[in-house]
């Protein structure tokens, strides 16, 4: 069965994002060790699953660096061509390339997927897809990239008791640590 690994940029006390969906006190001074990890992390996947919210940027921010001589790099590739499944409730059809819609119920869709032959998948998205997955229990693997930036409040990854079992720590010279659990 194909594991569902999380990436997601959490501060040091635990938020997302801060209380209106703010994203500047993220680190992206991201060193070559930090890339070299998210490029192996995304080799081991095939399958890229978002949220609505955030497909609506991700997915044309990443065919803009992509089409943008200047900013094309192995990453944009890969986000752009590695098929993409986004949850919605409110989108009729997918604007974007290699990219379907699930619609249906959250656990049954990705249950689905993951019995399905091929890499593990990955998922993308903001505090209520990402809070979701957890409180559901989809999450195989967590990659949580923690910045040394507390924020004090704002959208937190969790929001409910959940018991983890660490597998590996990687401190990274730009400040991150990215700490990967797996459900008990």
């Amino acid at each position: 069965m194909r594991k569902l690994k999380l990436q997601t940029q959490v501060s040091i006390d635990g938020y997302m994002a801060g209380p209106n969906g703010e994203m500047d006190w993220m680190e992206w001074n991201w060193d070559d060790d930090l890339k070299q990890y998210v490029t192996e992390l995304t080799e081991s996947i095939d399958s890229i699953l978002l949220g609505r919210k955030l497909a609506e940027g991700f997915i044309p921010h990443w065919k803009n660096a992509l089409d943008n001589p200047e900013m094309a790099d192995e990453s944009a590739r890969i986000f752009v061509e590695t098929p993409k499944v986004v949850f919605t409730k409110t989108l009729e059809k997918s604007e974007w390339d290699h990219t379907v819609l699930a619609k249906g119920d959250l656990s049954q869709e990705i249950n689905t997927l993951k019995q399905k032959e091929g890499k593990d998948m990955i998922a993308y998205g903001g505090s209520d897809f990402v809070s979701n997955l957890i409180k559901v229990d989809l999450i195989d693997e967590y990659h949580l990239f923690v910045n040394p930036t507390a924020i004090g409040q704002g959208l937190p990854i969790f929001k409910e008791r959940k018991s983890l079992k660490l597998i590996q720590t990687h401190p990274f010279k730009c400040g991150i640590v990215v700490l990967v659990y797996s459900n008990i």
